[in-house]
């Protein structure tokens, strides 16, 4: 499985993923014809700085309407100047707006400038040239952007419209990106936590604190921290962008890094890289030894909460309501918790995005009043499942298999050996054996 993952050590931005795209190999002139496509009056400029002593790829969108160009930056990447138009700031209508984002040092005023609402953004979209995945994924990540806009400032979202400067960049960030993306042809994303800074950002609704409100509407359940000088270090079209990839989170997974990129942001912060790294690889588990070998990673949420009041019944009904929720596994451990009394650690495997609806309903159905949650890899073997015919009816194998096919284990199904005990009064081990003896027998014919 070919993946990208995405390393957020400090923040992430348009101009960010677009320059880190740019280093691990994405064709500059696809984005500046992507830009061109647009007819909005953006074009891209791309030049090589450096952060804290490692180079890496800006990428700015220069607009009709911008009133600055890029920053020049003597070799040692000072900037005379950092500016960058990352986030296009909504509101209900056209007035007076002044902006000035700590992250990239730059303020000034824009007068009468027009505004495009969101519905004239994404027609943009739909009217240019580009491929349909491409249109699909750039609208999803302003539909969430107006969305999170509407959600904070209590208006309809068709009425949220964004100023003209702050608008042409971010269309051209996410559409570009969307390019740049799909160019890699990867089959799923993945980032590590992000630093999401901290202070607070100047715009046009006043002074707020980091992350900005849409931000941390966006990001949702993401795993978020601080660390670092005070500035913003994830925007909301850096977030949106993370939205519209359906980004996973957790740690580096298993994988073979074919290609890595460094994307340049506009501060050079001294002492740590203003920068987004991008690894592109093959997702497997050779880095776990050879038994793990070309079997793919993935990653899982682990819940857990230890409880000293409650009865069995009541957690066993749990456990089932777990599993009924998406829930790959429940499973209960006694442990020994302080002034002597016996507790027990109630533990949940799910896919990510069942997670929050899961500690949920742990809170609701539990007498727990906390509990943990953590992202870790999880390694499967390749599993298929096939039939074999027993004195008393079929029964399925569950067959697993390494990366080169051949088979690694193979058990008869827990379910269909009841059932069939059950129903002919027999031992349930009986029927077991039963399976596995045709299994062996059909495995010899094949070979």
């Amino acid at each position: 499985m070919r993946i990208g993952y995405l390393e957020c050590f400090s923040g992430i931005s348009g101009d960010m993923l677009l320059g880190a795209l740019v280093d691990a190999g994405v064709s500059f002139d696809l984005l500046t014809k992507t830009a061109t496509s647009l007819n909005v009056g953006a074009r891209l400029e791309m030049r090589k700085v450096m952060r804290a002593g490692l180079t890496a790829t800006k990428v700015d969108v220069i607009s009709a309407e911008s009133h600055e160009h890029p920053s020049h930056e003597d070799a040692h990447g000072h900037s005379e100047h950092a500016h960058t138009h990352d986030h296009g700031h909504a509101h209900e209508a056209p007035h007076h707006h002044e902006h000035a984002h700590e992250a990239h040092h730059h303020s000034h005023e824009h007068g009468h400038a027009p505004h495009r609402s969101l519905s004239a953004i994404l027609e943009i979209i739909r009217s240019a040239p580009i491929s349909e995945p491409v249109k699909a994924r750039a609208s999803r990540a302003f539909q969430l952007l107006g969305e999170a806009e509407a959600e904070i400032h209590s208006i309809p979202v068709e009425k949220v419209h964004f100023h003209e400067v702050g608008a042409v960049d971010t269309i051209a960030d996410i559409v570009c990106a969307a390019a740049g993306c799909e160019a890699l042809r990867i089959d799923r994303w993945l980032a590590s936590p992000l630093n999401v800074g901290s202070g607070t950002v100047k715009c046009q609704h006043g002074t707020l604190p980091v992350p900005a409100p849409a931000t941390l509407s966006l990001l949702g359940e993401a795993p978020i921290y601080s660390a670092g000088a005070a500035l913003e270090r994830v925007t909301p079209t850096g977030a949106a962008l993370l939205r519209m990839l359906d980004v996973h989170y957790g740690p580096l997974p298993a994988m073979r890094v074919q290609a890595s990129g460094y994307g340049a942001g506009g501060r050079d912060t001294p002492g740590e890289p203003n920068l987004l790294r991008l690894l592109i690889g093959e997702e497997n588990g050779s880095a776990i030894g050879a038994a793990g070998a070309g079997n793919g990673t993935e990653p899982i949420a682990v819940i857990e909460t230890v409880i000293d009041d409650s009865t069995p019944q009541l957690l066993a009904y749990v456990s089932e309501r777990l599993l009924e929720a998406g829930a790959w596994d429940v499973y209960r451990a006694a442990v020994q918790m302080k002034k002597g009394r016996t507790g027990v650690q109630l533990t949940v495997l799910s896919s990510p995005d069942r997670a929050p609806a899961l500690r949920e309903l742990l809170l609701r159905e539990t007498t727990t009043i906390g509990l943990r949650w953590r992202m870790e890899s999880k390694l499967a073997l390749d599993r298929e499942f096939v039939e074999v015919d027993t004195p008393w009816g079929k029964v399925r194998m569950k067959v697993a298999r390494w990366s080169s096919g051949s088979i690694a284990n193979a058990s008869p199904e827990y379910e269909d050996c009841r059932a069939i005990a059950q129903k002919h009064a027999i031992p349930l081990k009986e029927v077991m054996q039963a399976a596995m003896h045709a299994y062996a027998g059909c495995a010899k014919e094949r070979a």
